[in-house]
Order: structure tokens, then sequence, then C-alpha cells
């Protein structure tokens, strides 16, 4: 029992501790949208693709239960032209 309580401890921290930051462009950098996306199915996915500093950033964003949206992953590409 002592195990699997200090495994899911351990999970909730390393959750946290890899979570990916926005950075300016993001959709949630300066806190979540206004809006809610209540139509949306809870899990759903999208993609946002922006460009900074000459390069190009798709980031991956899932609808959560609260209806927010979690940024999960960013792919950094090569510089524009």
């Amino acid at each position: 029992m002592k195990t699997i309580i200090s495994a899911l401890a351990f999970a909730a921290v390393a959750t946290s501790a890899f979570a990916i930051e926005p950075v300016p462009g993001s959709i949630t950098y300066d806190g979540q949208p206004h809006v809610k996306l209540e139509r949306v199915p809870v899990g759903t996915t999208f993609r946002h693709e922006f460009h900074d500093n000459g390069r190009v950033y798709e980031e991956v964003y899932m609808v959560d239960a609260d209806r927010n949206l979690e940024l999960i992953s960013r792919k950094m590409g090569s510089e524009q032209r």
C-alpha cells in the first residue's frame, strides 16, 4: 500500500515538474481564454501555430474536464524565409 501511495505522489510531482509553460504567442500565455469551449468534447486536441523571432512554433492543446486549455506539446520549427 505504501508503494502505491509513493508512486502516486511521485507521479503528481513529476507531472507538474515537466509541464510546458506558455510563451509569448501561446494561446494561454496571459492565462486561460475568456471564452470556454463548451461544445467541444473533453479530451479534444488541436494545433496552434505561431511565429516568433523568425521561428515557427507548433503547439498542441487539449480541452480538459474544466473546459480549460492544457498545453501538451510544443515543437520549434526552422527559421522562416
